[in-house]
């Protein structure tokens, strides 16, 4: 079966339950039967706390109910066939029985009427002395019985506490193992990242620079066309006049060279 399947769970505690009812209302019916064995007050207790385990039995059969509607609905993920489910069907049926058939016993009105007619015996003395006496021994046994029953069911769930509780500081170590390394990852990434923004804070100056060096570049040889295109419609008088300011003999090879002229003439747009 499933690990996951609650009914095991909960049918295991109906057992129990079950069983502590059977006993107290065994021992309810003989004090019924014969009151000189019990007092009073054991006869009180012993009523009170069947009808207690009774309506807690019904709880967990509704719980059982629950369980099996839950199978029904994804039978593919508990593995289970029909006849595994009519089986916990007729383990709830049956049990649910026994159930009512102690109520209808506790609820009957001759019972109910000579528990009456015992309470009142045993409150007026008038039982020949030896009704409803003293049974303290009896009753510490039942007593005792319920508390080692009690004892045993708490050990197992502070047992299956306990489990849930490592269960669970496992899972948180788990947990925060990878949250480290989310966080260390997070950590290299953001040092990353700044060191791509100064990198592209670096390229981005490099870039202004690199475009005002091509400005001034763009602007050199636009004004380097400008003087070629100057030097081209020259006359013949400014040719003499660019010699004489020099006061050197330039050779025709010196107007292959626009910018020696330019240094001397500042020649008219």
């Amino acid at each position: 079966m499933s690990m996951e399947d609650p009914f095991f769970v909960v049918k295991g505690e109906v057992q129990k339950a079950v069983n502590t009812a059977q006993g107290l209302f065994q021992r309810w019916t003989e004090l019924l039967q014969d009151p000189s064995t019990a007092t009073r007050e054991e006869v009180d207790w012993t009523t009170n706390e069947l009808r207690n385990n009774l309506r807690s039995i019904e709880w967990d059969l509704e719980d059982l109910d629950e369980t099996i509607s839950i199978v029904e609905a994804n039978p593919r993920k508990f593995n289970l066939d029909a006849t595994e489910l009519g089986v916990r069907k007729a383990f709830i049926t049956s049990t649910r029985q026994v159930v009512r058939e102690m109520k209808d016993q506790m609820s009957n009105s001759s019972v109910q009427a000579l528990s009456e007619r015992k309470n009142r015996k045993a409150l007026l003395g008038e039982s020949g002395g030896q009704s409803w006496s003293s049974g303290s021994d009896k009753y510490g046994g039942l007593d005792r019985e319920l508390q080692l029953a009690n004892s045993h069911f708490i050990e197992e769930q502070q047992a299956q506490q306990q489990l849930i509780v490592e269960q669970q500081d496992e899972q948180l170590e788990l947990v925060s193992g990878s949250i480290g390394v989310l966080k260390n990852m997070s950590q290299r990434i953001g040092g990353e990242l700044e060191e791509q923004a100064v990198m592209l804070d670096d390229f981005s100056h490099e870039l202004d620079n690199t475009q005002s060096r091509l400005d001034n570049v763009m602007k050199k040889l636009a004004k380097v066309s400008h003087m070629t295109s100057a030097v081209g419609i020259l006359h013949e008088s400014d040719r003499r006049k660019v010699l004489s300011a020099c006061q050197c003999q330039l050779s025709d090879c010196c107007f292959e060279d626009p910018l020696k002229i330019t240094t001397w003439y500042p020649f008219r747009q």
